[in-house]
């Protein structure tokens, strides 16, 4: 199964000692903000249980991101099939770190070594970025991995009701 290094970072599977620094991001109001709920450590642990099992069907999907010089988890980032009811299909990028690993270029970093991914060992044609239309800081790191908009592929999650999580942004690139 790959693994992806970059100067600072490696991304990798998961391992059991990650699950509590995980279900620690995910009780974080701020890492949540832009994601909905805050999980409990059981609902942390059953989505690092799918995302092994998308690397075992697909060969790729959400990497664990650790700091390669210190080996301290920070989040993940990777890559993953759009999800069923959504107006457009593809695969999405995404990430999530922990708000201490947030300022670092680090975001920025695992997600340009996962688009080198998907588009050199995957050869996949487009890759896609899905966020909620308030959070500026996600959008400012797609724009940085040279990923663009456009205002008439905004949309509406559906799995959310009125309110500031349901607008959204779509992202594009290609190689």
């Amino acid at each position: 199964m790959p693994e992806l290094r970059t100067d600072r970072l490696l991304l990798r599977r998961w391992r059991e000692s990650d699950l509590e620094p995980w279900a620690e991001m995910n009780a974080d109001p701020e890492v949540r903000e832009h994601l909905g709920e805050l999980l409990t450590p059981e609902q942390s642990a059953a989505s690092v249980a799918r995302f092994e099992k998308g690397f075992e069907e697909r060969g790729y999907g959400w990497f664990a991101v650790e700091v390669a010089d210190t080996g301290r988890f920070i989040g993940f980032a990777g890559l993953d099939p759009v999800d069923e009811g959504f107006a457009f299909t593809g695969v999405e990028i995404g990430w999530r770190l922990s708000r201490q690993s947030w300022g670092h270029g680090y975001a920025t970093e695992a997600a340009l070594a996962v688009l080198e991914f998907g588009f050199g060992t995957l050869a996949l044609p487009e890759i896609l970025a899905v966020t909620t239309a308030t959070n500026v800081r996600s959008q400012a790191v797609m724009r940085r991995i040279g990923m663009t908009s456009d205002p008439a592929d905004d949309f509406d999650d559906p799995e959310f009701p009125d309110g500031p999580l349901r607008p959204n942004v779509l992202f594009r690139i290609r190689p």
